[in-house]
């Protein structure tokens, strides 16, 4: 049988603002977000792989916007925005699941819905505003967090790869080509990454929770603007 389970307090809020289910059954807990009522339903978006002090030059934007025209206006989806002028600029959400097994370990499946402009098979500085700008889904029992390293930059705590390559903590489940041969100012078309194959696994800590990270690597030395316009992740005891 299915139920609902309790989620964190500092989550209600959010979770009354946006359309969003947390669904739990014995073995396998399901979290659904749509950001058609304002909120970003508990997901936090954050930046690495940048030097600090520079975000308005790397042009960091986030937030949940109206879809633009001519996707429908009347619905919301949670944008984010920025230049990558490291080749490298990583633009992540996070958020925590709870309530799970402590110790237990978890294959975690991402079926996301992401709005891009970006067009298939288009050249760019450093590599195609599509396809060089890959979608990664992770998952762990340590925070992603980001922290400033030796060299100057925003790095990230998790192992996610780089580029166009996977970690141990986050595998590839896409990219932001939309199938479109615009390759400047197109529209921007919904795109569905899912693919049951692809699956990260994770062990819960102690009190049972993991952390959900879902992000784009860039090798694209330009401004990625895209949306996310549905998350769904599917987190199943082994």
């Amino acid at each position: 049988m299915t139920i609902r389970y309790a989620v964190p307090v500092l989550l209600l809020g959010a979770l009354t603002a946006c359309h969003e289910s947390v669904t739990s059954s014995v073995d396998e807990v399901v979290v659904d977000t749509e950001f058609t009522g304002g909120s970003t339903g508990g997901w936090v978006v954050e930046f690495a792989d940048y030097p600090e002090g520079e975000e308005e030059f790397y042009e960091l934007e986030s937030g949940v916007r109206p879809l633009p025209a001519p996707l429908d206006t009347t619905r919301r989806a949670l944008f984010v925005s920025g230049s990558n002028r490291s080749d490298d600029l990583f633009m992540y959400l996070k958020r925590p699941v709870e309530g799970l097994t402590p110790g237990a370990t978890y294959r975690v499946r991402f079926d996301v819905e992401i709005a891009s402009n970006e067009g298939s098979g288009c050249a760019g500085a450093g590599g195609a505003p599509g396809e060089a700008v890959v979608v990664k889904a992770g998952a762990s029992a340590q925070e992603p967090v980001r922290a400033l390293a030796e060299d100057g930059l925003y790095r990230l705590n998790l192992d996610k790869g780089n580029q166009s390559t996977g970690g141990k903590d986050a595998v590839v489940i896409g990219d932001l080509a939309n199938g479109s041969d615009e390759c400047s100012g197109g529209d921007y078309r919904l795109k569905r990454l899912q693919d049951a194959s692809v699956e990260v696994r994770a062990t819960a800590d102690a009190a049972g929770k993991l952390w959900l990270l879902l992000g784009t690597d860039s090798g694209y030395e330009g401004i990625t603007s895209m949306y996310y316009n549905r998350i769904r992740v599917v987190l199943q005891r082994q």
